[in-house]
């Protein structure tokens, strides 16, 4: 098994943010074995040869990749850990920043004693900020605080872009430079507080989903990845993760789960994006617009078929509905088909989105990040040529009310930023029968910490501003996202997919 089979997921928060965002269902641990023929057909050579010229210009970016990770980015002793289940990790600790092979044991050694501490502990809140004070404070005593910052740098960007498998290949303007960026380019967006993924070709949206999310205890990260293989049936190892054996959970650390099986949480497909997350099924109608995994992106089997499709047809695949029902006729074997062409999956957490509707979106910042603030307002619509202070007073008044009741976390309470734990809180408002039954993952984790499974209360406010009208990002385009499940109703004997619209 390879470092980036291997590699345990991290967490945002402080003592209590178990180190699994790779974890039930979220982990990329699977070898998988009979590679499907991938080569497009003659009648799409030219899509091919299109995304392979778009490939090819945006693969010549990689060295901007690192310029758009902001220096917010939160680097704890539990994403170290995390990072170093990638040998790759150590030696570019070597061989970039010139530690010793004695600082860097001296690094993987507090990493793991966090991980440790997690496991042996009881639970107790705590802020990201206090997690990566403390990771700083560590790192420094064993390389200094000059090498220290580089190493957290350094982190910060391996951190955010995946790490070596499904690790940037694209970069375009960062939204911390340009909000609600719309791209040129073919991608997938998927914007983490909208609980919405989109799919671009050649700057043109095609296709949206709604998807469930990570919990807050467990949140997707930002920045650039990459889709390069779908795997079908796709086998389940769990990760040996603090939460795995808890509660009533009938799998264990290191047993594999086979395809096809009750237990195994991924559905029929899953599309590796980077340590530590993916795209896969699995998911029930009720958990799309929710919280729904430990830092995966999750659809409902039907829809994840159908990404699946769109997937394949953006990289120049051939993959058919035929393909997957083949597929689907025997559970227990796993088959990866390889894409032609890597796609761009682009991670964004952007709170307040203006649409070409005419129409400013607030989602609450449910990752606590602090993004619902009048500056934040100012800046997006700036960016969209609108000024604030040219809005009628009405309009004005509404907006800032709207951030007011959105800058809460997912529990309710006030969001500044410090990505507040949960972990020994009873998740009020969360409906412990409401879970997903096809997540392996219990509701607590081996110190009796629950999960946040849902918001409480509003998700989002959506108000009028002519002056956005024929601007901003684009409104969702397809029923997969506005009727997810009548879509899943509507599921007989596989996806059918038709041409471009």
């Amino acid at each position: 098994m390879t470092g980036g089979e291997r590699a345990s997921a991290a967490c945002f928060a402080a003592f209590a943010f178990l180190i699994a965002l790779s974890f039930a269902g979220c982990q990329p641990t699977t070898t998988t074995t009979n590679t499907a023929t991938t080569n497009a057909n003659a009648a799409n050579v030219n899509a091919t040869n299109m995304n392979a010229a778009n490939a090819n210009a945006t693969n010549s970016n990689v060295a901007n990749a690192a310029a758009s990770v902001p220096d917010t980015q939160p680097v704890t002793l539990a994403v170290l850990d995390a990072l170093f289940a990638d040998e790759s990790f150590a030696r570019d600790l070597k061989s970039k920043l010139s530690l010793t092979d004695e600082q860097i044991a001296q690094l993987r050694r507090v990493a793991q004693e966090e991980r440790a501490g997690l496991r042996e502990a009881n639970a107790s809140e705590g802020t990201t900020q206090g997690a990566t004070a403390r990771a700083t404070e560590k790192i420094r005593g064993v390389v200094g605080a000059d090498k220290a910052d580089q190493v957290l740098s350094f982190a910060r960007e391996r951190w955010a872009s995946g790490g070596a498998e499904g690790g940037s290949s694209t970069a375009m303007t960062a939204t911390t430079d340009h909000p609600n960026a719309v791209p040129t380019d073919t991608r997938v967006v998927i914007n983490a507080p909208a609980f919405r993924m989109d799919v671009f070709e050649q700057g043109r949206l095609v296709k949206s989903y709604k998807v469930g999310i990570g919990y807050p205890e467990f949140p997707l990260p930002a920045g650039m990845r990459k889709a390069s293989q779908i795997i079908f049936n796709p086998e389940w190892t769990p990760p040996d993760e603090p939460w795995v054996e808890a509660g009533k959970s009938k799998v264990k650390v290191g047993e594999k789960v086979p395809a096809g099986s009750k237990l195994n949480p991924l559905g029929p497909l899953k599309i590796p994006i980077g340590l530590p997350s993916l795209i896969h099924g699995g998911k029930s109608p009720a958990r799309l617009g929710e919280f729904a995994s430990h830092g995966c992106v999750g659809l409902t089997d039907s829809l994840v078929e159908d990404f699946a499709l769109e997937l394949a047809q953006l990289s120049g695949t051939q993959l058919t509905a035929e393909d997957e029902q083949n597929y689907a006729k025997n559970k227990t074997e796993t088959k990866a088909v390889k894409l032609a062409q890597p796609v761009a999956v682009e991670l964004r957490y952007e709170t307040i989105v203006a649409t070409d509707d005419g129409v400013l979106h607030i989602y609450r910042d449910v990752y606590d990040r602090g993004t619902n603030t009048e500056q934040n307002l100012r800046r997006v619509l700036e960016a969209h040529g609108v000024s604030f202070d040219q809005l009628d007073e009405q309009t004005r008044a509404r907006l800032l009310d709207a951030l007011k009741q959105m800058a809460r976390d997912a529990l309710g309470n006030p969001a500044e930023g410090g990505g507040t734990a949960v972990m020994n809180s009873n998740a009020k408002g969360a409906n412990k029968n409401d879970a997903n039954k096809n997540d392996a993952a219990p509701n607590n984790n081996a110190s009796g910490a629950h999960v946040t499974r849902n918001v409480k209360g509003q998700k989002g406010i959506a108000i009028p501003v002519p002056q956005l009208q024929g601007k901003g990002y684009p409104v969702p385009v397809g029923d997969a996202f506005k009727n997810d499940q009548q879509n899943q109703q509507q599921k007989a004997g596989g996806t059918k997919k038709g041409k471009r619209r």
